[in-house]
């Protein structure tokens, strides 16, 4: 499945981060879920290569104002952060924060996930353990098992709308 993005960063050297999926896709992007209405956003953590995906509910919504621990979904790893737009300098193009669309609200309540767990690979991360002469470590601290695993944009796109299908599902719970 393709996710036409609204908007679309990129600002981190990946240089040294070696071939892989990581070279081609932007470090940041900004999308609405089709299926829900909900924003959605993707964002590359610079220091490790990895993703974390993010899903917008507006005021009024059932999981606004809620920590992640308090919202019962399933998705990647499991939600890790729940809060709302990052603000700061550049906080629309690095950090965890949206340009509203045309209609769109301007507050929104982030639900988000990462790929930073046992068995993700995380290129800047292996970049970084290799310049300083050390190997990958890998799934439970061994290095090198098959099934870790990159998890590219279209990967954490198809979890956020994972994860948007089920929190809109909190919203009508007549539906359940």
């Amino acid at each position: 499945m393709t996710y036409l993005a609204e908007r679309e960063y990129r600002h981190i050297d990946k240089s040294t981060w070696g071939e892989g999926p990581w070279q081609a896709e932007p470090d940041k992007c900004q999308w609405i879920d089709e299926a829900s209405g909900l924003d959605c956003l993707a964002v590359r953590v610079p220091w490790g290569g990895s993703w974390c995906g993010y899903v917008g509910v507006p005021e009024g919504h059932p999981a606004f104002g809620r920590g992640y621990e308090e919202v019962d979904v399933e998705v990647h790893g499991g939600l890790t952060f729940a809060g709302p737009c990052q603000e700061g300098e550049n906080a629309e193009e690095h950090g965890i924060c949206h340009i509203p669309l045309p209609g769109r609200p301007e507050r929104v309540w982030w639900q988000g996930f990462d790929c930073a767990h046992a068995g993700d690979i995380m290129p800047g991360m292996d970049a970084a353990l290799r310049a300083h002469g050390s190997q990958p470590v890998r799934y439970g601290g061994c290095s090198g098992y098959p099934e870790d695993e990159y998890r590219t944009l279209e990967y954490v796109q198809a979890q956020c709308a994972h994860l948007a299908e089920q929190v809109q599902r909190l919203a009508r719970p007549e539906e359940e």
